[in-house]
């Protein structure tokens, strides 16, 4: 009964992370592996055509960690972050 709680206290959400500076993704790699526990998958393109590189992650947590996440991110230079939440 505890793990249907659990869920219904947690959002779905895609992070959309775009990075223009490549020599900050160790970074950004230590900062995602912190909330590890709440991925549920991860895909990352780099597009070297543009010097960019482009992550998209689904994270199953409470709000305040995916806030948590995606300030930590957006306070990068050179790095944009934007999440979608479930209506749910």
């Amino acid at each position: 009964m505890e793990n249907v709680k659990k869920l219904e206290d947690t959002r779905i959400a895609l992070v959309g992370i775009i990075v223009e500076n490549l020599d900050i993704t160790d970074k950004i790699n230590r900062i995602i592996h912190d909330y590890s526990d709440y991925i549920v998958g991860r895909m990352g393109i780099p597009y070297k055509n543009r010097g960019v590189a482009i992550i998209s992650l689904v994270i199953d947590a409470p709000v305040n960690i995916i806030s948590s996440l995606s300030g930590k991110l957006g306070m990068l230079d050179d790095v944009s972050v934007k999440v979608q939440y479930t209506k749910v």
